[in-house]
């Protein structure tokens, strides 16, 4: 049970001693993640994905968050960071916690869930364990699809070292001139346009086997006399780097900031040091500083693998027609208001139902909470976006967009709009990180089309995921809005846990028409009337919320504060948290990923409580509720509480004003922190310790839950 003492005795709530390390913090939620791959609880096939989702979590945590230490330390920076840490102090403990992981990952997959897989019917074969006749197929197949695409790079004084890029597969080759008995290295590198894992024909595989695959880096490195004819190959050994790949903008200097970001782009491919180099365990001495000489790395970066490199291909064995080791497939729901809309065509979502409702007549009735992906993305937000794209009496669009898929109907609804004479602008984030390529090619098909497209602010990423439209009724104009916690992006809504708040409240149309001023004009706004937003007012107004808590409780009331959120960084925060908790403010705090914030700690944060919740679905949405001395308080939006959320980004947090939408929130919440099969404690040491249900019967899967909810409200697909 947590104290609800107050304490009043001087402390200095900066101590670096109440502050968790930001990279350390993100090292023990991707260890979380591996643990959904190494769980037996897991679907066989799932925990593949874990695997991979680990090793593609890793590529982008040396490509940035290393990356940026490895700068600082070059640069001679020294200041610590709040947990007391310099750079060269983080790197030194990323090494040390990190190897175990990589190596308890790899071992686990090799000794654990291969064989497991062959027992399924689904083989992955090296190529030392392949007959004569497979052998023979294999060989045929390098010939005919293979070797035409392979480039060997001779290294030597006539050939420097290539350049290797981020995060490919190479071949690490030695050869030996039987005329001068020389030996030479070369490089060959594995074509990404190929697939990663061969597969055997039906007629070289056992009949009851599903799926039989080689992976193609060993099919080369057997087949390498064809590249290198009259040499004798000596030793080949497989290895894969990893780049710094943030980019870097001088805003204030660009003219347009399009062609910078695609000029930054270009430089991303064709520089960036080399941050990590992988190889496996086999790999010779001489191969291995050669590699190191001529990529400028010392030994802490270079991480030795038993088995595999690059275990993030392994997501393509979800794309095996087994469903008995995946989860049970989820069909989203519509939500049971929104089944009887009349689609532009004049037909009814649900055909048996009486005379429909078009869209903007729900909204009408009643602000709209949507849960994604219990509720279907493109019954809802997709369907208000093309809905209001065909609508005569629809005046204008405005959205911004961060992500969106490739093929996006999001996109395709705003040039159909465009073409349709409605005034659309769209603020298109060219900065949203590894999706600038894809962001700068929807940029220029939007604006072929004649949608009004800007850039955002400098110095600032437009994160906020908001859309309004203007709509003519009757005599008046009338504003919808939808403002949600993620992106605008048909595939991950699927995956991701976001929410989303439809509405046609007067005073949230007249702030995002001033939110959409600020973005795509001149504007010194300062103040809204609902909206919080970033970097004007959020950091202000989220800290009043929580001291006001503190003050509640010390006036005698009880103070309470539940959040939801990706990550808990900002000191500035954590130290208000602190000063709550130390009031007597009770605090529960969903935190996906990194946190901070160390609960649990006497005098300090007794009061606090921190769960991680990793499951099927990435938890992505984020709510912030008040207990306001019983009047509560109830908010959505795209900000979590980082440093570069509150002060570096365009955020917006909407209040949920609706008193059953509100209930809805707070009920999301408690279910997640009844969770004890998903559900981690973090500890006042750093660690977190999984909760375990006493039997099945007693297991509360907050996913799960959500899921039956929502089918349970009659949802149908």
């Amino acid at each position: 049970m947590a104290k609800t003492k107050k304490t009043t005795t001087a402390i200095n709530l900066s101590d670096p001693q109440y502050y968790f390390s930001r990279e350390l913090s993100w090292l023990e939620f991707n260890h979380r993640v591996l643990h959904e791959a190494i769980d037996p609880r897991t679907p066989l096939l799932e925990r593949l994905k874990f695997m991979a989702i680990f090793s593609s979590n890793l590529d982008e945590y040396f490509m940035v968050r290393v990356a940026g230490l490895k700068q600082q330390v070059e640069a001679n920076v020294s200041r610590p960071t709040p947990d007391g840490r310099t750079p060269s102090e983080q790197l030194d403990l990323i090494g040390q916690r990190l190897r175990p992981l990589v190596t308890q990952q790899h071992q686990h997959f090799e000794q654990e869930l291969r064989p497991q897989l062959a027992k399924r019917g689904v083989h992955l074969l090296d190529y030392m364990d392949l007959n004569q006749e497979q052998r023979i197929y294999l060989q045929n197949y390098f010939e005919e699809q293979i070797f035409p695409v392979l480039t060997p790079l001779a290294v030597d004084p006539g050939h420097p070292f290539p350049y290797i890029s981020n995060l490919s597969l190479n071949l690490a080759v030695v050869v030996q001139d039987p005329d001068t008995g020389e030996e030479l290295f070369a490089r060959v590198k594995v074509p990404k346009m190929l697939p990663r894992f061969l597969r055997l024909p039906e007629e070289l595989r056992d009949s009851t086997d599903i799926w039989t695959v080689v992976p193609l880096e060993q099919v080369i490195a057997h087949n390498l006399a064809s590249l290198f004819p009259g040499m004798n190959i000596q030793e080949c050994h497989p290895f894969r780097i990893t780049r710094h790949a943030d980019l870097t903008v001088e805003e204030d200097e660009a003219e347009d900031l399009l062609l910078a970001i695609e000029q930054e782009l270009r430089k991303r491919r064709l520089a960036g040091s080399v941050v990590r180099l992988e190889i496996q365990a086999t790999t010779s001495e001489p191969v291995r500083q050669t590699l190191m000489q001529e990529l400028s790395l010392n030994q802490n970066q270079v991480y030795e693998v038993e088995g595999l490199l690059g275990l993030g291909d392994l997501m393509a064995f979800m794309e095996l027609p087994l469903p008995e080791l995946k989860d049970p497939v989820w069909t989203p729901v519509v939500p049971p208001r929104l089944r009887r809309i009349v689609e532009p065509d004049g037909s009814h979502f649900q055909r048996d139902t009486e005379e429909g409702e078009d869209f903007f007549s729900v909204i009408r009735a009643s602000d709209l909470l949507l849960h994604h992906p219990y509720h279907s993305f493109a019954a809802t937000v997709q369907r208000f976006i093309t809905q209001a794209a065909h609508d005569p009496n629809v005046l204008a669009i405005k959205m911004t967009l961060y992500r969106t898929s490739g093929d996006s109907p999001i996109v395709n609804a705003l040039i159909a709009a465009a073409e349709n004479g409605k005034q659309v602008a769209v603020l298109v984030e060219l900065k949203a990180r590894f999706d600038e390529e894809n962001n700068i090619i929807w940029a220029r098909k939007l604006e072929q089309a004649g949608v009004h497209v800007v850039y955002g602010l400098v110095g600032l990423k437009t994160h906020t995921k908001v859309v309004l439209v203007v709509r003519r009724e009757d005599d008046r104009i009338r504003r919808y809005v939808h403002i949600g916690t993620g992106n605008y992006n048909p595939k991950t809504a699927r995956i991701y846990t976001d929410l989303g708040l439809l509405s046609c409240r007067e005073e949230l149309g007249a702030d995002l028409t001033d939110l959409f001023n600020y973005l795509t004009g001149y504007s010194r706004q300062r103040s809204y009337r609902k909206l919080m937003v970033a970097p004007v007012n959020l950091r202000e107004r989220m800290t009043s919320l929580i001291l006001r808590e503190a003050e509640h409780c010390q006036k005698g009331h009880s103070g309470r504060i539940v959040v939801k959120m990706n990550s808990l960084v900002d000191p500035k925060i954590i130290a208000a948290l602190y000063e709550a908790s130390r009031a007597g403010v009770q605090i529960d705090a969903i935190v996906r990923g990194v946190c901070c914030l160390r609960p649990g700690l006497p005098d300090v944060s007794e009061n606090i409580r921190i769960i991680s919740i990793v499951g099927r679905f990435l938890e992505h949405s984020r709510i912030y509720y008040f207990h306001n001395a019983g009047q509560e308080e109830v908010y959505i939006g795209s900000a979590d509480w980082m440093t570069r959320n509150l002060d570096r980004r365009v955020e917006a947090i909407v209040p949920v004003e609706d008193a059953n939408l509100a209930k809805d929130l707070q009920e999301i919440l408690g279910i997640m922190l009844a969770d004890n099969r998903k559900a981690w404690e973090l500890q006042p040491d750093g660690s977190y310790i999984q909760r375990r249900s006493a039997d099945s019967a007693s297991e509360q899967n907050s996913q799960t839950i959500l899921m039956e909810m929502a089918l349970s409200s009659g949802g149908t697909a």
